[in-house]
């Protein structure tokens, strides 16, 4: 579950790592009392006004935007709030900016330059375990920095048994070259950054820039978070955190029924019970000539209802074609499934594109028989070959 900036940062901040100050508002008639709140809190002069999006690459598409006095903020408010804005991460459509958030201006002159870091915590798969990512190339796209210095890109990896050892985050800080009270303070950094991760039980943690100001403060400028789904039962309070006006409308309806869900860019809609046989499913429909539109879990107690909510998802899809169903009957028997399908077609009504199901274990043959019999536009099949040259002939 992706959040924005404004709520990662609180997260930082209270596992003591340091932040650039915001506040958010969602009307510009909030500006001004927000920016007078900012100032008397951090004493800054300037303020940044930060476009709110599940989105990176928001200062390429004049999503953040530096304010010198009131008038200017408000204006900045005004520019950015409720705008469409399109980044290299959120495609051609853009996404619209419901909140922003005021920012402290952190580039401040005095001893030394300001200097930008990139830092990620995240789970290395293959190794099983999680790695600090970080480079002196910070404020770029890390894949650019791979691509073009991938010498200047390190990798701490922490054996989840241990922990972050103290020897390790100094050596973070080492490699950054940082000395004195900078070296200090992101030592500290990485250790409460690392510990955020951990005990949020999140996916990722990415943070760029990590800026060193010209006084060397080690502060989080940006902050990209992403909570792992599956650990939201041990916390509650991450609910409240879930912006559904980012995420893709289909994908929410899908949750309501408790459906996995993911859009693709396919022609072919495939309803499926297990993330296994989604994917040899989408293999199928690949291999058949066509293209998966989407992923769709049913789960292994599919029901009539649960059926029914996964035709009127996939439908919702224009470039949809053809609707492969493909159903493995273990825990569920496919006889119930097939009595789903059929009243999911009439309750529904007219459904304008070719449906095949492929009902295989439990009460495969009846199931079969209930489809064959039912009098409607739906093909049946039990054996995968057979559900795949169905798809080729629809397609055709």
């Amino acid at each position: 579950m992706n959040i924005h900036e404004y709520q990662a940062k609180q997260i930082l901040k209270s596992y003591g790592v340091a932040i650039q100050e915001g506040v958010v508002v969602d009307d510009n008639a909030l500006t001004e009392s927000s920016v007078k709140q900012l100032k008397e809190d951090t004493g800054t002069d300037w303020v940044v006004v930060k476009a709110q999006i599940h989105a990176g690459g928001r200062g390429k598409g004049g999503g953040v935007k530096l304010a010198k006095d009131m008038d200017e903020a408000k204006q900045r408010v005004n520019d950015i709030l409720g705008m469409q804005l399109v980044t290299p991460q959120t495609g051609p459509e853009g996404k619209k900016v419901n909140k922003v958030l005021i920012a402290q201006d952190v580039y401040y002159p005095g001893a030394s330059e300001p200097k930008e870091y990139y830092m990620s915590v995240l789970l290395d798969r293959a190794l099983g375990k999680n790695v600090i990512i970080y480079t002196t190339e910070g404020g770029m796209d890390i894949e650019e920095v791979a691509e073009t210095h991938p010498e200047k890109i390190w990798k701490e990896w922490i054996n989840p048994a241990t922990g972050l050892l103290p020897f390790q985050a100094r050596k973070i800080a080492f490699n950054l070259g940082l000395t004195g009270v900078a070296m200090k303070g992101m030592v500290k950094f990485v250790n409460a950054l690392y510990n955020a991760y951990v005990d949020t039980d999140s996916s990722m943690f990415e943070i760029n820039p990590v800026l060193k100001t010209s006084d060397d403060k080690i502060i989080a400028v940006d902050a990209k978070v992403d909570l792992d789904d599956n650990a939201l039962y041990r916390h509650k309070d991450h609910a409240a955190l879930r912006d559904e006006s980012e995420e893709d409308p289909t994908e929410v309806e899908a949750k309501k029924f408790n459906l996995n869900y993911v859009n693709l860019d396919g022609n072919v809609g495939c309803m499926v019970n297990g993330a296994g046989l989604a994917m040899a499913t989408m293999d199928i429909i690949k291999l058949s000539g066509g293209e998966p539109a989407n992923f769709l879990d049913v789960g292994g107690t599919a029901s009539a209802e649960t059926v029914e909510a996964g035709f009127r998802i996939i439908l919702k899809d224009p470039n949809v074609k053809a609707i492969l169903i493909n159903i493995f009957g273990g825990i569920v028997r496919c006889d119930r499934v097939a009595q789903g399908v059929v009243d999911a077609y009439q309750n529904i009504g007219n459904i304008p594109v070719p449906i095949i199901v492929r009902l295989q274990g439990t009460n495969a043959v009846e199931a079969k028989k209930i489809i064959d019999e039912s009098g409607l536009e739906v093909r049946s099949a039990i054996l995968l070959q057979e559900a795949a040259d169905a798809v080729s002939e629809v397609l055709a």
